[in-house]
């Protein structure tokens, strides 16, 4: 049992001593393989640290030498811009020094100026008593003395020319006295005649809106420049709402500037050439008005057998006044008037009817030839065939010559009964058209003038000229003949400003 027991303690010693060694051979087997890898561990650490130590080298070798580079450049602009510098401040620092000395030789001339001045000023004074004392001795006055008697002398003289004076100007007061008077009945008279010259001179042309008036001028006003250019009328574009005013004192001119206006407006398309286009469209429709105005005014009158061109002047007569009167209608008047006389008398109907008709016929064109509208009348009669009774007809209708005929009487009373009749006419009206038709006639008179039209209420006057005749030199040389005309042969208020355009045009067609 004992032997048991022992041989068991035995057996668990010997099994606790075998295990012991087992576990630490196995131990040291263990750590010597651990050993092993930790001595490569950090072998190959050693070797990573090598190697980014050199990478690290490297990096911060290249570092130093751009840093390197660096420093060396901006050393190198910090020089120059040193270097230019000190260049600047030597030649600021020369243009000091010569500044300086540049003063210091003004100022040296300045004390030499002064002293001669100084000099010079106490010679007069020298010079200034010496003939002061001269002159008391001569004159055996003193200076107190003289000085009064020049005042007493300049008081007289101021005094004479005081009321010289006060004479020129009583005889201002009494001239500006009667020119003011002037001035004052003138304006009464306008005021007068205002509406009737606003309505006979003015057209208005209606616009749908008053965008429409920007289109009207054009990119720098070219469009309104070519309308009034191609028309020779004024174009007003002001604050009156949706509406633009064509002024003219040829109702011709105008009626065509009125009829091309609205016909852009309602096409839109407004541009330089498809105002030239319209423009001469119109024109053409306005004679063919004319043409039936002369008819219809022969009809009217049952005058028949006129010379075409008789019945187109008298289609003219429709858009001209005399004396704010229409022509026109005081043709057909007197036509019927001289009528009605001649068949109470006994007399020729038609030929009184005709010579009435055609008595005024010069007004159509006067403003187109020199003379009086009674010569031209006359004129066209001869030209046209009329006969010798209605020539004298027109020509005595003035008392410019005797009567041949009772007929030719009944003209001049049935012209005077179709004046007189209350409101018929106003002169001022036709005295500012006349002045206006003179004024260019005086431009037309010029070698090299093809076309003028007085505009702005005869302030201006533009005149085309002939460009392959008359040069750009040549042209301020003609604008000033002009003036000079205008001046010596034209009474008028104001000024007149004379405009001579010269053009030349391009035309080709794309094919």
């Amino acid at each position: 049992m004992l032997e048991n027991l022992l041989m068991a303690i035995a057996a668990i010693v010997v099994g606790f001593g075998g295990g012991y060694f087992v576990r630490k051979m196995i131990a040291e087997a263990k750590i010597s393989s651990a050993e092993s890898a930790a001595k490569k561990i950090v072998e190959e650490a050693t070797q990573e640290a090598n190697a980014l130590k050199r990478e690290k080298q490297l990096e911060a070798k290249e570092e130093a030498v751009r840093l390197r580079s660096e420093l060396e450049k901006e050393s190198k602009e910090r020089r120059s811009e040193l270097q230019r510098l000190e260049r600047r401040l030597v030649q600021k620092e020369e243009s000091l020094d010569r500044k300086i000395a540049n003063a210091e030789k003004k100022e040296e001339d300045l004390r030499f100026k002064e002293q001669e001045n100084a000099e010079i000023k106490d010679k007069l004074e020298m010079l200034h008593q010496q003939q002061l004392s001269e002159l008391e001795r001569v004159s055996s006055m003193t200076s107190d003395e003289a000085k009064e008697l020049l005042l007493q002398r300049v008081r007289e003289e101021i005094e004479h020319e005081m009321i010289a004076m006060v004479k020129d100007i009583e005889n201002q007061a009494k001239a500006d006295g009667e020119k003011k008077a002037r001035e004052i009945v003138t304006l009464a008279i306008q005021r007068y005649a205002a509406d009737h010259v606003t309505e006979s001179t003015v057209s208005v042309v209606s616009l749908p809106n008053d965008e429409m008036k920007g289109r009207i001028i054009g990119r720098e006003g070219r469009n309104i420049r070519a309308l009034e250019t191609l028309t020779g009328i004024d174009l007003i574009i002001d604050d009156t709402p949706e509406a633009v005013i064509i002024s003219g004192f040829d109702p011709i001119r105008r009626e065509v500037a009125r009829l091309a206006l609205e016909k852009l407006v309602s096409d839109g398309r407004i541009h330089p050439a498809r105002i030239e286009e319209i423009v001469e469209k119109t024109r053409k429709e306005v004679e063919a008005q004319i043409k039936e105005e002369g008819e219809r005014a022969t009809f009217e009158s049952r005058v028949h057998g006129l010379h075409p061109e008789l019945v187109n002047l008298l289609g003219k007569l429709k858009f001209r006044t005399s004396y704010g009167q229409n022509v026109l209608q005081h043709s057909i008047e007197v036509a019927h008037l001289a009528g009605i006389m001649a068949a109470e008398l006994g007399l020729d109907v038609n030929f009184a009817k005709r010579a009435g008709l055609l008595h005024d016929i010069g007004k159509a064109i006067d403003h187109e030839t020199e003379g009086s509208h009674v010569y031209i009348g006359a004129e066209l009669a001869k030209k046209y065939k009329e006969s010798d009774g209605i020539v004298n007809a027109i020509e005595a209708h003035h008392g410019d010559v005797d009567f041949n005929t009772l007929e030719a009487v009944l003209i001049q009373s049935a012209d005077a009964i179709s004046a007189v009749r209350p409101g018929a006419r106003r002169e001022t009206l036709e005295a500012y058209i006349k002045r206006l038709e003179k004024l260019e006639n005086i431009a037309d008179s010029f070698e090299g003038v093809e076309k003028s039209y007085a505009i702005h209420a005869g302030r201006e006057i533009r005149i085309m000229v002939k460009p392959d005749r008359i040069d750009d030199y040549t042209s301020i040389k003609v604008a000033r003949d002009i003036v000079k005309k205008i001046e010596s042969e034209l009474e008028y208020p104001g000024q007149i400003k004379v405009t001579v355009i010269r053009e030349t045009r391009a035309v080709d067609y794309a094919k």
